[in-house]
């Protein structure tokens, strides 16, 4: 029960990897709301939840729109009375299987605007929220390839850079308070994202995991609890690694 009496918003918490580290969380007492767009999905992670006794609710936030993030965080720490925790799990693949000069404009800034400035905005707001009690634990979901590069996916590995590089920056801003600002690099893990990928951009990156197999939502789900536990109060602006053994610095 690491995280009882304390309060987390888990974004894009309805499915996938967000709905295993929404699970970890209140299973081990946290009071979770999930922040999500399809608001059909999130009133059946929220019945399902409910069902195996989590104390879980949602809100209907668009991580890429400020005011959407900012009353939608607000209205978490009145209602609760604070905010603990923040994991932005909520992203989108975009184009892939596709060269820079297949990837038109517009599907390129539909990315970064989930992936980067849904985390500048959803980092920003939680702030706020945790300088009131001097605490909190942010986690941003990133990816190996925002350290190292997707051939064939421009726009993700460069919103994911941007994350990376948004939390070596915010971090250093607060390492002198109780408030830590990490990220989280997973190599392929399972959901339905990846699913939903071109098969050949999945083999792509499934080769190059030296595990040959894909990450489970169960063991990105540990890793997040721990990283956003008050266990983790000497770690601040850094990416952990979840990746089978590809990335090993």
């Amino acid at each position: 029960m690491r995280f009882e009496d304390q309060v987390a918003i888990v974004t894009g918490g309805a499915g996938g990897l967000g709905k295993g580290v929404v699970r970890r969380l209140a299973t081990e007492g946290a009071k979770v709301v999930i922040f999500e767009l399809d608001e059909v999905a999130a009133a059946s992670a929220v019945s399902e939840l409910h069902g195996e006794g989590l104390e879980v609710d949602s809100g209907l936030v668009d991580v890429s729109e400020e005011a959407s993030v900012k009353n939608g965080i607000a209205a978490v720490a009145q209602q609760y009375g604070q905010l603990d925790i923040m994991v932005n799990c909520a992203g989108v693949i975009g184009p892939n299987n596709q060269k820079i000069t297949e990837v038109e404009t517009a599907e390129f800034d539909t990315t970064l605007a989930v992936n980067l400035r849904g985390s500048f905005l959803m980092t920003k707001y939680a702030l706020v929220e945790m300088e009131k009690r001097n605490y909190g634990r942010i986690l941003l979901v990133a990816s190996i390839a925002g350290k190292e590069g997707n051939a064939g996916m421009c726009p993700y590995s460069t919103s994911k850079a941007g994350v990376i590089g948004l939390v070596k920056g915010v971090g250093k801003e607060y390492a002198e308070t109780g408030i830590t600002v990490n990220a989280l690099a997973p190599a392929v893990i399972r959901t339905p994202m990846i699913e939903n990928a071109d098969p050949v951009q999945v083999k792509y990156m499934t080769d190059r995991v030296p595990m040959k197999r894909y990450g489970a939502l169960e063991e990105v789900a540990a890793t997040v609890a721990w990283i956003v536990s008050r266990e983790a109060s000497f770690n601040t602006a850094f990416a952990f690694d979840l990746s089978g053994g590809r990335a090993t610095y």
